[in-house]
């Protein structure tokens, strides 16, 4: 079984996509969950970030999670929004060092580019979002097909 968590900062707006977008490919012996690194537990995900989901035919029953020992237990991977994301799990899990990338690091090895926070933005700005990691996200998982072999 292979275990992804994405983490991003509150849990409301790129994880709980990215989340969405993996969830939404059904791939055998692949799980997810998402995480925020200054998550408020329970917290819904933004507006936004549904409707654009809703418009994708994703829909998620989402509440946020703030990142903790448990759910680094738990994953195979952890995959973050930016580097920042990256620097801030390792300083909390130093243990997790070797599980944790970026989204585009893990999907091609581009360590210099961030999935841009759509974080109060309008509608468009999370459709671009979106987007760029449905792109991503094709990369993801045929490395995690490839992981889970």
């Amino acid at each position: 079984m292979t275990r992804v968590l994405f983490v991003c900062t509150g849990n409301t707006c790129r994880s709980p996509m990215a989340e969405a977008i993996l969830r939404s490919k059904e791939i055998p012996g692949v799980e997810v969950k998402s995480a925020g690194v200054f998550a408020v537990n329970g917290s819904d995900a933004s507006l936004n970030t549904k409707k654009v989901l809703v418009e994708q035919g994703m829909p998620l029953d989402h509440k946020a999670s703030m990142l903790n020992q448990s759910l680094v237990n738990w994953t195979s991977f952890i995959l973050t929004m930016t580097a920042g994301h990256k620097a801030t799990v390792i300083s909390m899990f130093p243990d997790a060092a070797g599980k944790t990338f970026t989204l585009k690091e893990f999907a091609d090895g581009n360590t210099s580019s961030d999935i841009i926070d759509p974080f109060g933005g309008p509608i468009e700005i999370y459709r671009n979002t979106f987007n760029e990691m449905k792109e991503t996200m094709e990369k993801v998982m045929s490395r995690l097909q490839k992981e889970n072999i």
